[in-house]
C-alpha cells in the first residue's frame, strides 16, 4: 500500500505536524486521526463548509474540484484559488502535500 505525508501547517500559530496517510484517506481523515482540529459539520460528505483548508503543496496530486466543492469553498471564510474541502482531499498517490490549516475558532455553513 502506498503512503504519503502530509504536512499541517496552522495559521494560528501552532507547530507545523507531519503525519502519515494511506491512499484513499482524506486529509481530513488524518487530521481527525491524529488529534488536529478541523471543524467537520457535516460528517466529510460534501455538504458544508467547514473543513476548508489551503493546499500549499501537492495539489496536482490530489482529485480535481468538483463542481459541489468549489460551490461550497465559495460560502468558506476566506477562499482563495488554493482552497479544498479536506473532505475531498482524497490521497491518491505517494507524494507530499503540504495543508494550511485556517483558525477553526468559527461557526461555518
Amino acid at each position: 500500500m502506498q503512503v504519503a505525508n502530509i504536512t499541517f501547517q496552522f495559521q494560528d500559530g501552532q507547530l507545523s505536524q507531519t503525519h502519515v496517510a494511506a491512499q484513499g484517506e482524506s486529509v481530513l481523515d488524518v487530521a481527525l486521526n491524529n488529534g488536529i482540529q478541523l471543524q467537520h459539520n457535516c460528517g466529510g460528505v460534501c455538504g458544508c463548509s467547514t473543513c476548508h483548508v489551503y493546499v500549499v503543496k501537492g495539489e496536482d496530486y490530489l482529485p480535481e474540484i468538483s463542481d459541489k466543492e468549489e460551490d461550497f469553498i465559495d460560502r468558506a471564510v476566506n477562499p482563495r484559488i488554493n482552497s479544498r474541502l479536506a473532505c475531498q482531499c482524497v490521497i491518491q498517490t505517494s507524494q507530499e502535500v503540504v495543508i494550511l490549516v485556517p483558525p477553526q475558532d468559527f461557526l461555518g455553513h
